[in-house]
């Protein structure tokens, strides 16, 4: 299993990884992060995790009663008993994840499917913390996966691959190649996706950084990503996961004293006549990864300073 991505797909994305790594070093600064703040972030994010990654595999439960789930324990009526337990069961692997952040993780067979099993317990406790052992196809994917045989090689061939390629890459990016062939070997009957999405996060983590949240309002374009993923084209799942990173190094940021930058929706920048472009033009410039900026919902929230900093390299670049 060979463990590249084109200079490209990389160079695509270089100015956005620089950034996350800037922001990484900023947040280290503040470290030890005080407890009371670090535990009022974490249960926000996870939170908005447990919604986003339930929703994008069609969990109807809004991010409001995925709280209500949650925080109070209640059930909300019209919704499925196994939504509900798709809820409690993603915040018990959260508390796991959290417990096996570690300096000097690494990814093991018993890992994956311990993180498994707690998603699937009590919905398909006959598929849970175990490879499958069946063929399964995957709608709207461009490929079909590996046999059921293969997997549990395939997945030893995965997991030595990583763990010896931590050093090669930036961690945003090993764990996007990660993400990527873990589901590509769709090793489980079930829950293959919210597997992966806590699996990454896990590693992004112990690399000291925030877990990367993909928003359900982006799945078409996630699943888009992974197919063009699929014939070797990594931009789109690169930038993806770049900027789900940065949110998420923002959102940390933004609760710290004294962190300067004010993000604003973009719509509110430009009527502030602060920028030197239209709303248009700043959107597509936080999309392509050429801006600070984060994404809440369908909103874009970027700085004038961002869009200051880029007007004039853009100028010095012309010049």
């Amino acid at each position: 299993m060979e463990w590249e991505i084109h200079k490209k797909d990389l160079t695509k994305v270089q100015v956005h990884l620089d950034r996350l790594s800037t922001k990484k070093k900023q947040l280290d600064l503040y470290r030890p992060l005080r407890a009371d703040a670090l535990s009022r972030l974490r249960n926000e994010l996870a939170i908005e995790w447990t919604y986003n990654s339930n929703s994008i595999e069609g969990n109807t439960l809004t991010l409001a009663e995925t709280r209500i789930v949650i925080e109070d324990g209640i059930t909300v009526g019209g919704k499925s008993l196994r939504e509900h337990f798709e809820v409690v069961n993603h915040k018990e692997a959260i508390h796991k994840v959290e417990d096996l952040v570690s300096d000097n993780f690494t990814f093991t067979t018993a890992t994956i499917c311990d993180i498994h099993y707690l998603l699937l317990k009590n919905i398909m406790p006959e598929y849970a913390g175990r490879y499958r052992t069946m063929g399964v196809r995957i709608a709207g994917a461009n490929f079909t996966p590996p046999n059921m045989l293969k997997v549990p090689d395939l997945m030893d061939e995965l997991l030595l691959g990583f763990n010896t390629q931590i050093a090669s890459f930036h961690p945003v990016v090993l764990a996007t190649l990660f993400h990527h062939k873990f589901v590509w070997i769709h090793p489980f009957a079930d829950g293959n996706g919210r597997t992966i999405r806590l699996m990454y996060n896990l590693f992004l983590m112990s690399m000291g950084y925030p877990p990367a949240i993909i928003l359900t309002a982006d799945r078409k374009k996630y699943y888009a990503a992974l197919n063009d993923a699929n014939n070797g084209e990594y931009g789109k799942l690169l930038l993806m996961m770049c900027q789900a990173a940065e949110r998420s190094l923002d959102i940390y940021l933004s609760n710290i004293e004294n962190y300067a930058d004010d993000y604003k929706p973009i719509s509110s920048i430009v009527e502030e006549n602060s920028v030197p472009y239209g709303q248009e033009y700043v959107s597509l410039l936080a999309r392509r990864g050429l801006i600070d900026a984060y994404k809440e919902g369908r909103n874009w929230y970027t700085t004038a300073n961002a869009v200051l900093e880029y007007a004039k390299k853009k100028k010095r670049d012309e010049a």
